[in-house]
């Protein structure tokens, strides 16, 4: 390529940055006309909904339906849900709390589903994410909810029994794993920090490779990123964002067992999401302590052919040996046939409650 051919296409790549300036601004300046528009016709006892999930993943859907690449599906989600997170912002910033602190796979999950144009607050325990959104000091709230190879978290489902707030959304993670110290240099690591959980994700690699070297669980990877930042001897088990956040160096990729370890999040919430076309609803039931009881719950599923992708089940609060059941299903609870199973299942549940109906996640 001569140096003429190379000038003509930065010259071209200069004026193709300069329309998606344009646009950008004027999507930007659009954005401002519904947050006046929806501030007109509100009534003087309401709020106004900004966030719209449902509205969200239609337009990622629709963009990409519509893309031919060069760039992948996902790549142009990732880019139109930054565009859609800096416009939002211009209507009302959003709080966004998540299990912290800062540097963990929650905090990225967040950053994933919302966009970097939020708010986000790093909170210490799971209830306290919980209680930031209750109260109202933050608009929405992230926790785990389920490891494809560590299973669920209990704690996120216990809360659900206790609170008032709704599944507002889902945000799924590949889970990748980096060895990260100070010095980028294999030889220099004599500890290993981490949270217990990443250790059991890489017990066989650490076993082939560090079999000699003492591994530390730490109450989480973002804290064993900050500790392998002060100890050149020390590394740390941790993701990408916490050795951006600390200063190291990775001195091994992605050294997870499993290549598609993924993690589940929640969006929690006090809003109920209308349809987007493509949605879930969880639900939180207990069968009456009499025989035939969980199959009397599921069976209105079944005659109404709602598929159910998942069911786990929790010792109950309030009585020994009984148990609250935690179930996803497909489909919005405003669709007919989900609708009508629901109101079937009521009739039949000791506890029944609808956590929320939500767009559903895409990778």
């Amino acid at each position: 390529m001569t140096d003429s051919e190379l000038q003509a296409l930065r010259e071209r790549i200069d004026e193709i940055d300069e329309q998606l300036l344009t646009l950008f601004n004027q999507r930007a300046e659009c954005a401002i006309e519904v947050a006046a528009v929806k501030k007109r016709d509100l009534q003087p006892d309401q709020q106004v909904d900004f966030f719209r999930p449902e509205r969200e993943a239609q337009v990622i859907k629709h963009i990409k339906q519509l893309n031919q690449g060069p760039l992948s599906d996902n790549e142009v989600a990732r880019l139109i849900r930054e565009v859609m997170s800096a416009c939002l912002a211009l209507e009302q910033p959003l709080k966004i709390a998540y299990l912290g602190p800062e540097g963990t796979f929650t905090q990225t999950a967040a950053l994933k589903h919302f966009g970097h144009s939020v708010d986000t607050v790093a909170l210490s325990c799971i209830p306290d994410v919980f209680a930031e959104v209750q109260s109202g000091h933050a608009d929405f709230g992230l926790v785990p909810v389920e490891n494809s190879t560590e299973g669920v978290v209990s704690h996120t489902l216990d809360m659900f029994i206790s609170s008032d707030l709704k599944v507002c959304g889902e945000v799924e993670i590949r889970i990748h794993h980096q060895l990260a110290n100070l010095t980028q240099n294999p030889e220099d690591v004599q500890k290993i920090y981490s949270h217990q959980q990443s250790l059991a994700q890489c017990r066989n690699w650490l076993d082939l490779n560090y079999p000699n070297v003492e591994s530390i669980p730490v109450s989480s990877n973002a804290e064993a990123a900050r500790l392998a930042s002060e100890d050149k001897h020390a590394a740390a088990i941790c993701g990408e964002q916490a050795v951006e956040i600390f200063g190291l160096k990775v001195c091994h990729k992605n050294i997870e067992d499993l290549a598609d370890n993924t993690t589940r999040f929640m969006v929690i919430g006090d809003m109920e999401v209308a349809p987007s076309g493509n949605d879930k609803t969880s639900l939180l039931l207990s069968a009456h302590n009499k025989p035939g009881s969980l199959l009397a719950l599921l069976k209105p599923l079944a005659s109404h052919s709602i598929s159910m992708n998942k069911i786990e089940s929790r010792p109950s609060p309030n009585r020994l040996w009984e148990y609250v059941f935690f179930i996803d299903i497909d489909g919005h609870q405003q669709d007919e046939e989900v609708a009508m199973a629901l109101d079937e299942l009521k009739q039949q549940a000791a506890l029944f409650r609808i956590l929320g109906s939500y767009p559903k996640v895409e990778l």
